[in-house]
């Protein structure tokens, strides 16, 4: 029982309670307290009036609590959505709202089809929607169970649940969906923060809302749930019953996981297939009365045939000729405040950070202990709301208390920037949870303490935010532009240049340089006056050669999914899906890419992200199914309407019903494509112990010399990938006269004894021989010392778990050399014939194949008579 229950109960005096503590007053012992407890719970039991219940009402101070009692805490509840923020909720506002109570992430999971459908647990191409929506269940893992067990025995007397999970869609479907499992139907306050100090979550508390106004949010959050569960449960079964024929996995589709596959695969295709184009550009150094600068020239397209440059070189040589000039005087407005997108893109380029890892730093700055220094991580819009200009005078003074901010030249009063190009608009937040993160008013006083808390990554993300939040309240950027122009006799030469009048908001970035600033767009010009003489001195010829778009790393490829519009064709869908945002939410974006990291169809190379062979073999068979598997903007479309019902133009159930008329439709072609006889996705093709394994040192010295001896550009992946550099040599070697290629360039052959080894692992472990291995002596050893490692490893865990009483046994007697050899050619020896039958996992829709290599089915299930080579079975992968 709360102590100021139990000290109205000690000192009631009659049907009224005294709020004046006696001189000599001191708190009841614990002995008492719990004395005290149990007799008030005798007297509910036989209705003798005890003390006067203690009320309260948001944001009251404890006196007014005492004296003005409302509504008894016993009756209310505090839901958070994890231990760590329930920890801080209670050092705010402590038990004046009821007992806090945290949860741990979803409490609930979606029922699995065949629970719903019993005939749903075999797998076929069929649309799963039950009629209404999928039903939930306790989630498993973790302390879940007991979280949810609090809860509910808390929802059975609580009149009032205070809803305080994150304020996002998510948050709002974490906290509700609890209620509306249990059918809670007291009363339902929604608090809202988008920072978590004490203060802040004071003050949510005291603005807090009825749940009901937030209905379309935990509607669009289960109009997503249950949307993404239908489709990608009912495509990931179609695709890999009729696309999987001989697979040893699902092929796992998913609404945002395969759009985004598909944008790496298609890059790395771009990147692959790109033909560079060789052309040329024309420098050269013109004098005038104040110095001298850099003049290029500008043709309407670019210079491909060197006697056309060599013709401008002659045409610019010792030309004289009159400036075009012109100044112009400009500004720039400071860049937008950040979302999560914007820091994972910037964070992924300069610190050469996953996406993950921005996250879980930017996390811990909002909520770890003793920090709380930003607002709310996972933002989804770059505006702030009018009701923040306030904060500005604050933030700003608590940020230039530290060295890095000090020396900043921020104007008093602060430049305040309203409307679509400026800081603070709320039509830029409809539909949006919360704002972009900066850094949090109530903490910025604290910042010299909490500081040297902070590891070195914690401060260089801050610095990042900071940095953002006070630009944005800096003047303008102001320089003048100058261009000059030189016609040589029909030939343009042009010159360009800024000169700062006023770095404004650049000051907060001293070391940073936009991208159209580089280069000779950076120089600084000498005084032109328009139609002064100018001579060209110097020109030179420069070869350059058109470049392949770069690979993403996770920062551009989040970038990339929040502008999904720009790989759509249609040119009105374009405009309409600009203002969507995008594919995935900010929360789920890096799970997306770590998903595919760990399913081994995206793998990390240095910074960048690229498609595994696998990756693109899947993109490719998935794209030849059906391109709206694949398609960005397909999902973008779909985001759209659930990002609708947010703001009230969708209905949720509307939101569901275009999600699986669209999941209809694939599977209906899917289906249509298995009747016409398209090819199924072969085990090799999603990963079954094949991977892409190097060329030898010879290969690549091969490849190497005759790109020098040639000047031909070798293709990407040459020196990583066998087939390519197989491909490459295979083209580009000489040929001897009877058309085979001359020098090194035919591979080893498999000796009987290795491929005899592989099959023995592919027999024991379930893999599947790549073919590349099967005709390479190089690439077969790579493959059989990955796997024998793989092996190895597993048969060291099963040792070190023998029972403890179990004796180690003696070492044995040393053999002889000849003895070694013997017993070692026995254990390789092919188990052409068994004397048993030996189980077997023949997937779906192999049956007639299974039978022709001599497998049989029967009570226990499949198996292969003895006698029966079971090598076939062994590189399918069907053993057990």
């Amino acid at each position: 029982m709360p102590n100021t229950v139990l000290y109205m109960f000690f000192y009631q005096s009659g049907p009224t309670m005294t709020n004046e503590r006696p001189a000599s007053w001191r708190m009841p012992s614990p002995k008492q307290m719990d004395k005290l407890a149990r007799e008030a719970a005798r007297r509910r039991d036989v209705g003798q009036p005890g003390p006067a219940p203690n009320y309260s009402l948001p944001g009251e101070p404890w006196d007014a609590v005492l004296a003005n009692p409302r509504a008894p805490l016993a009756d209310q509840i505090v839901i958070t959505e994890k231990a760590s923020q329930a920890k801080d909720v209670r050092a705010a506002i402590g038990s004046r709202y009821g007992d806090v109570l945290p949860a741990e992430g979803h409490l609930f999971d979606l029922l699995e089809p065949e629970d719903v459908v019993p005939a749903w647990k075999r797998w076929s191409p069929i649309l799963l929607r039950p009629e209404g929506l999928y039903g939930t269940r306790p989630a498993e893992g973790g302390n879940k169970a007991a979280k949810l067990k609090a809860i509910r025995e808390a929802l059975r007397t609580a009149k009032r649940v205070w809803l305080a999970t994150d304020c996002d869609r998510e948050g709002q479907l974490i906290g509700q969906e609890i209620l509306e499992h249990y059918e809670y139907g007291g009363e339902v306050m929604r608090v809202l923060f988008t920072a978590q100090d004490s203060q802040t979550i004071r003050d949510a508390f005291d603005r807090a809302k009825p749940n009901t106004e937030y209905s379309r949010l935990y509607a669009a959050a289960v109009a997503r749930r249950q949307a993404d569960q239908i489709y990608n449960l009912s495509l990931t079964r179609t695709a890999t019953v009729i696309l999987g024929q001989g697979a040893r996995r699902v092929i796992g589709v998913g609404r945002v996981k395969t759009p985004t596959l598909a944008i790496v695969c298609k890059r790395e295709l771009e990147i692959r297939n790109f033909v560079p184009l060789a052309y040329f550009e024309i420098v050269a150094t013109a004098k005038v009365a104040g110095g001298q600068f850099q003049m290029r020239h500008a043709p309407q397209d670019r210079i491909v045939k060197p006697e056309i440059a060599q013709d401008v070189v002659e045409a610019a040589e010792g030309f004289d000729g009159a400036l075009a000039v012109r100044v112009e005087d400009k500004r720039q407005v400071p860049p937008k405040l950040h979302d999560l997108p914007s820091l994972q893109k910037l964070c992924g380029s300069r610190f050469g950070w996953s996406a993950s890892k921005t996250l879980e730093v930017a996390q811990e700055l909002y909520d770890g202990q003793g920090k709380k220094i930003i607002t709310y991580p996972r933002a989804e819009v770059r505006y702030l709301p009018q009701s923040l200009i306030t904060d500005v005078p604050r933030i700003i003074a608590g940020l230039r208390v530290g060295q890095s901010f000090s020396t900043m030249p921020v104007p008093e009063p602060p430049v305040i920037r309203r409307g679509v190009s400026g800081t603070f608009y709320d039509k830029g937040l409809e539909g949006a949870s919360h704002h972009a993160v900066i850094p949090n008013v109530n903490t910025i006083d604290k910042l010299p303490e909490v500081w040297p808390r902070l590891s070195f990554d914690e401060k260089k993300l801050f610095d990042v935010i900071a940095r953002a939040y006070l630009a944005a309240q800096m003047p303008d950027f102001r320089y003048r532009q100058t261009t000059a122009t030189l016609d040589v006799h029909g030939f343009e030469f042009r010159a360009a240049g800024r000169q700062p009048i006023d770095l404004g908001w650049r000051a907060a970035f001293p070391e940073w340089q936009p991208a159209d600033e580089k280069g000779d767009e950076a120089q600084l010009l000498p005084s032109l006056h328009n139609g002064e003489t100018a001579q060209l001195q110097d020109p030179k010829i420069e070869s350059k050669e058109t470049r392949p778009p770069p690979r993403y790393n996770e920062g551009t490829l989040i970038e990339a999914m929040q502008n999904a519009w720009r790989f759509v064709d249609d040119e009105v869908l374009r405009d309409r899906l600009k203002e969507a945002k995008g594919i995935g939410t900010p929360a789920t974006r890096a799970e997306i890419i770590g998903g595919l990291k760990k399913q081994g169809f995206l793998i990390a190379q240095g910074k960048n992200i690229v498609p595994t062979e696998t990756g693109v073999s899947l993109f490719d068979v998935l794209k030849q199914a059906d391109p709206a598997l694949v398609d960005p903007g397909v999902t973008a479309q779909l985001e759209r309407l659930l990002d609708d019902v947010v703001l009230g133009k969708q209905e949720m159930v509307g939101a569901i019903d275009a999600v699986c008329d669209v999941a209809e439709r694939i599977i209906s072609k899917l289906k249509e494509g298995a009747a016409a006889g398209v090819p199924s996705l072969l085990g090799s093709a999603v990963g079954d112990g094949t991977r892409t394994y190097p060329p030898t040192p010879a290969m690549k010295r091969f490849a190497d010399s005759l790109v020098r001896q040639k000047g031909i550009k070798p293709p990407p992946g040459y020196k990583t990938s066998i087939s390519i550099c197989r491909k490459f040599l295979s083209e580009h070697a000489p040929k001897k006269s009877g058309g085979e290629t001359a020098g090194k360039l035919d591979p080893k052959s498999v000796s009987p004894a290795q491929l005899l080894y592989a099959k023995k692992l592919a027999q024991g472990d379930g893999l599947i021989i790549p073919d590349d291995a099967r005709v390479n002596s190089a690439a077969m050893s790579a493959w059989i010392d990955t796997n024998r490692g793989k092996k190895r490893r597993k048969v060291n865990r099963k040792t070190s778990n023998r029972p403890v009483g179990s004796a180690a046994p003696q070492a044995a007697p040393k053999r002889s050399r000849k003895r070694k050899v013997n017993a070692d050619a026995a254990s390789t020896a092919p188990m052409s014939a068994n004397s048993s039958r030996t189980p077997l996992r023949i997937p779906y829709g192999n049956k007639e194949v299974a039978l022709k290599l001599g497998a049989r089915y029967g009570s226990g299930g499949w198996y292969a008579p003895p006698g029966v080579d079971l090598s076939a079975f062994g590189e399918r992968g069907w053993l057990l």
